[in-house]
């Protein structure tokens, strides 16, 4: 159902005139409704124009057809019909989703076209006086007619069986062919588990088309086509994971690590099945598990709250995890040496080049999370990712006596958008201890804890961390990762040490236009089997130096004295 109050229009219409004097010094009017009244047979064109309207009175006329191009005003939420001499609507008004009223009442009205079905913030629907057949009508005199009547309508809306255009391949840069490398493709993918696919939420959508046993199967489809090397999922519910995703993928080669969000351990064994966590999945002939890790956010809050109010109130509350594989890249694929076409297609394979067996095993630490999802707590997500990146510091320093050899990637859904203090922290290296995501709340004394000289180091202000990150994609690449309704953004990233790896190439986004000529006006849909959109990122790992200098992928070291 519609989550913004709607406010009808007042049916005591007031109209002003503006004098003279007041159309000659310049003022301007501005009117979102229109009343059109006077025994009216037909509409001028012009109508269509004035797409700024929110409310239509075309009441009382002798209007026998409303054309299509009344979808042309699409800010419409009030739309009265009624009191004509209408036989039929068009198919467009179904594209009209923001109308919140629609009154049809007192025409010759025998059939709704399915499409109404689309008009899911639809609170009021006038249909009295008219012909319908009793099926119709039957639905619509019931409690909450109106909803009924519209789901139904929806659920057997006629889905055209046209395939999703295939995503363009972005080719970024050419394979280094001067020093030995291995080339990867990891990809990130919210997958929208079951619980959280309601009707409430995604009353857009067809529920048949919500439904898990429908959409596994895309989802699956979505994951075995891209074919990556290294793939990390989020909202993976418990018993899903057990019963389709590893099992699934174990057949194609892989082996993965999954942990449920905290909330687990405190619910029955019935409802612990469905508690969504993050998953990782990894080919065994690529990689080998080395180590694996859980970050569970509230415990690390609850350890580093140093008597912080908000760290207990407002982080610690919330059960996100994160969770990361410490994975060792199989020595003999660094003599394949085999090349690939450039551009590759999405089905992408893991290719070593160039050079002898390294004569130490080189470690990648691969880490996956999912950060906290409501827009009015971004200091939350912010610390989470400080916590997240302070855990993964420490697992690379107790994995290896040279944690600079150890490249990062971190996938992630970061419920936060490019301009977000959580990505400017990932991207820089760091953000102000005032910035704005914090909300001005005293975080102050626990956040040292998470900057990379420590509690006992000097501070100048800001939270750092020592990783060197850059985001696979950046902004031009891909418009959106969550696509719905109220809510279209980047909110998805996989980021990677750019002093060990660079990005050969991406998946780039579903064509916009065919998402406009299918009207879909947000995701989940019949052929889109999640509210977010995958990511896939072909990677290029350099062999680190035998002896570097400065830490490369900016892991910090402990000074020695």
């Amino acid at each position: 159902m519609p989550k913004e109050k709607y406010d009808p229009p007042d049916p005591r219409r007031c109209y002003t005139i503006m004098s003279a004097e007041e159309a000659a010094s310049g003022k301007k009017s501005y009117w979102a409704e229109l009343e059109i009244s006077g025994r009216v047979r037909s509409l001028s064109s012009s109508l269509w124009t004035l797409s700024h309207l929110t409310a239509l009175h075309i009441n009382d006329n002798n209007l026998s057809r409303i054309p299509p191009d009344i979808a042309k005003l699409p800010h419409l939420a009030y739309l009265n019909l009624s009191s004509n001499k209408l036989r039929s609507l068009p198919v467009e008004l179904g594209n009209m989703v923001s109308l919140r009223e629609l009154l049809l009442n007192n025409n010759l009205l025998r059939v709704l076209p399915y499409e109404l079905g689309r008009l899911f913030q639809l609170q009021t629907l006038g249909l009295k006086g008219n012909p319908l057949s009793p099926d119709i009508l039957n639905l619509y005199q019931e409690p909450d007619g109106t909803r009924k009547l519209l789901n139904y309508m929806l659920d057997n809306l006629a889905v055209h069986p046209e395939q999703l255009p295939q995503r363009p391949w972005i080719a970024l840069k050419e394979r280094d062919q001067t020093t030995p490398t291995a080339v990867f493709t990891v990809m990130c993918y919210n997958v929208l588990c079951d619980k959280y696919a309601t009707r409430q939420l995604y009353a857009y959508c067809p529920s048949w088309a919500l439904n898990w046993e429908y959409r596994k199967k895309g989802i699956m489809e979505e994951i075995t086509s891209c074919d990556a090397d290294i793939i990390s999922l989020q909202e993976v519910e418990t018993e899903q994971y057990y019963a389709m995703f590893l099992d699934t993928l174990k057949q194609r080669g892989y082996d993965g690590y999954f942990c449920p969000k905290s909330r687990a351990k405190l619910v029955s064994e019935q409802e612990r099945k469905h508690v969504d966590g993050c998953a990782v999945f990894f080919k065994t002939d690529k990689f080998t598990l080395v180590q694996k890790h859980t970050v569970e956010f509230n415990q690390v809050a609850l350890a580093n709250s140093e008597g912080s109010e908000v760290m207990l109130n407002r982080v610690m509350t919330k059960d996100n995890i994160g969770v990361a594989v410490l994975l060792e890249v199989n020595k003999d694929l660094f003599s394949e040496g085999c090349g690939f076409r450039t551009p590759p297609p999405p089905r992408l394979k893991c290719v070593f080049s160039g050079g002898k067996p390294p004569q130490e095993r080189q470690l990648i630490l691969v880490a996956n999370a999912h950060m906290h999802w409501d827009p009015e707590y971004s200091d939350v997500k912010l610390v989470q990712t400080m916590m997240f990146l302070s855990e993964l510091k420490s697992i690379a320093e107790r994995a290896s006596g040279d944690p600079s050899s150890i490249p990062i990637v971190l996938c992630a859904d970061l419920n936060s958008l490019p301009d977000s203090g959580v990505v400017e922290y990932l991207s820089n290296g760091g953000v102000a201890e005032t910035h704005k995501d914090f909300k001005e709340l005293r975080y102050s004394d626990c956040l040292t804890n998470f900057s990379c000289n420590g509690k006992n180091g000097a501070s100048d202000g800001s939270v750092t961390h020592s990783f060197q990150l850059k985001s696979a994609y950046d902004g031009s690449q891909m418009p959106y990762t969550n696509y719905t309704y109220d809510f279209k953004g980047v909110i998805d990233y996989i980021f990677f040490s750019r002093t060990h790896m660079s990005v050969l190439g991406l998946l780039g986004p579903l064509d916009s236009q065919w998402l406009s000529d299918n009207s879909v006006t947000g995701c989940p849909h019949p052929h889109v089997p999640s509210d977010h959109f995958s990511l896939l990122a072909q990677l290029e790992l350099h062999r680190p130096p035998p002896h570097p200098l400065n830490p490369l992928n900016g892991l910090h070291l402990p000074a020695h004295s």
